[in-house]
């Protein structure tokens, strides 16, 4: 049993101005309110969650959450998608480079702990320019 429905109701009169009467029953099957009292008794539950932002899943239509999560879904997978694509286009590249050059084993491990190095401190955003400075001997 929900809490609208947990305790017997009290009759109360409203005052409402026509307008205000026409828009509510224009929403009511919008709502899936069965009648009038219905829809001010949720309007009223979700109006005073907002003035206590006791929980802004109470005010927030579980519509926007579901939208939002959707949203994120959908970034996730595209972030993943391109991640993977990227992957495979690194993995092609590394082994092209490694079919034509010739790399000692320190070398590569030298290389690969400056390269941690470089990103960690740049942040990601590495440079052409200076990965080729470097390769030429000037720092």
């Amino acid at each position: 049993m929900s809490q609208l429905q947990s305790a017997a109701k009290t009759r109360t009169a409203v005052w409402l101005y026509p307008d205000t009467i026409e828009r509510m029953d224009s929403l009511l099957e919008k709502d899936n309110a069965k009648s009038r009292s219905e829809f001010i008794e949720k309007a009223l539950q979700f109006y005073m969650s907002y003035l206590n932002n006791e929980e802004s899943t109470e005010y927030l239509s579980k519509v926007i959450v579901t939208v939002i999560q959707g949203l994120l879904r959908e970034t996730e997978n595209r972030h993943s998608g391109n991640l993977f694509r990227l992957s495979v286009e690194m993995s092609m590249m590394m082994n092209i480079l490694a079919a034509g050059l010739e790399i000692s084993d320190e070398d590569l491990r030298k290389l690969r702990g400056r390269c941690v190095n470089e990103v960690k401190k740049t942040k990601g955003r590495i440079n052409m320019e200076e990965a080729v400075q470097f390769q030429r001997g000037i720092e």
